[in-house]
């Protein structure tokens, strides 16, 4: 009998540590690498700011691409379905000069983007982790007072910050290398809602830059490493 009842709890206890083994799902994830927006700009042109604030023609330009970096923390139900909480940030110049002079104080802006949401992940249990998520929160974005010095025009600017919902539409891969380590590459549709109008008469003066758009289609690529516990 006691010989029967060992046999039972080893046999229990064999199929427990299998079942175990196959199920290598980390409950939580934590992600963290470098992050590149490539922005909306929202009718906002370097033509457009040369005849409002009055310079020269072909003194501005508006970059597109902002870079910072994405972290992530992730808990998972089971092998399909999740919960994320995402923070990343961005930062550069919205305007730059384009002239042939050195200009040095331009506004720098600074955003951060507090999200939310599920994701589901097929795990095929290869090295190879397809995923999709949505995520849900506000984008913060913050510009620099400055006083730029060797423009043509004299030209100030107050600092001002605007917030707003957000979200992010989108799925990576990630690429196992060690058992608790992946590589990941991930791809959204990063909609923000800031009313640039708004924004940038803020900064320059009321009435400046009328009918820029209230919400932008950005594109948001991240990269990096992720951790499994």
């Amino acid at each position: 009998m006691a010989r029967s009842a060992a046999a039972t709890v080893a046999s229990i206890i064999l199929i427990a540590a299998f079942a175990c083994a196959q199920d290598s799902t980390p409950k939580v994830q934590v992600f963290g690498g470098y992050s590149l927006v490539h922005a909306d700009t929202g009718k906002l042109t370097g033509i457009n700011l040369d005849i409002t604030l009055r310079e020269p023609s072909n003194t501005f330009g508006v970059p597109t691409n902002f870079q910072g970096w994405n972290v992530e923390g992730q808990y998972n139900f089971d092998r399909w379905v999740g919960l994320v909480a995402d923070i990343s940030e961005r930062s550069g110049p919205p305007i730059t000069f384009t002239g042939d002079t050195k200009v040095s104080g331009l506004p720098n802006l600074t955003a951060y983007s507090y999200l939310f949401g599920p994701v589901v992940s097929y795990r095929t249990g290869h090295r190879f982790t397809p995923f999709v998520h949505a995520l849900f929160g506000y984008d913060r974005e913050s510009l620099s007072a400055s006083t730029p010095t060797g423009l043509p025009t004299p030209l100030s600017s107050a600092a001002t910050t605007y917030t707003d919902f957000a979200l992010a539409l989108g799925g990576g891969l990630d690429y196992k290398v060690f058992p608790h380590i992946s590589l990941r590459g991930q791809l959204d549709w990063f909609h923000t809602s800031v009313n640039l109008s708004t924004f940038y008469d803020d900064a320059f003066g009321p009435n400046l830059l009328p009918n820029l758009a209230t919400r932008e289609g950005n594109l948001r690529f991240s990269t990096g490493i992720v951790v499994g516990f």
